[in-house]
């Protein structure tokens, strides 16, 4: 689906304002060397807007997770939820890093399900983080 271009000004607020990190599982662009993408948070697919309040950054396997997912089953209630929404929720309301600092831990039904439809604890990233964590670069601090 070709959408609006994302003029480069709001790609740079956008950029900043997730400080250059996956807005949903929080990795850093400077440790992985990969540029994260822009994310409509609700898809344009389902109306969404290309505008500031709708876009967050977001990792490549977060986004391929996401794809148009607005939704998703929280597995503690099995209630389908809203998933996590970076510019309407604050991260550390939703999520929190396990003890290891290699899982991020569901607070609530929204970080639950986003935790799931976009396999925030996927092996791959799990062992990424206790590398990272090995070397005092993880978990990101606020």
């Amino acid at each position: 689906m070709t959408g609006p271009t994302i003029s480069a000004a709001l790609r740079t607020r956008v950029r900043r304002q997730a400080r250059q990190r996956c807005e949903y599982c929080q990795t850093p662009e400077w440790i992985t060397g990969l540029v994260c993408e822009i994310d409509h948070i609700i898809p344009r697919a389902h109306g969404g807007s290309t505008t500031f309040d709708n876009l967050c950054l977001a990792c490549s396997a977060c986004n391929a997770y996401k794809q148009a997912k607005m939704h998703a089953t929280d597995p503690e209630t099995g209630q389908e939820v809203p998933l996590f929404h970076p510019r309407r929720q604050r991260w550390h309301e939703h999520f929190a890093w396990s003890e290891s600092g290699t899982l991020i831990i569901g607070l609530t039904s929204y970080g639950r399900a986003t935790i799931e439809a976009l396999r925030l604890n996927n092996v791959e990233i799990v062992a990424a983080r206790a590398l990272w964590v090995g070397v005092v670069w993880h978990p990101p601090q606020e």
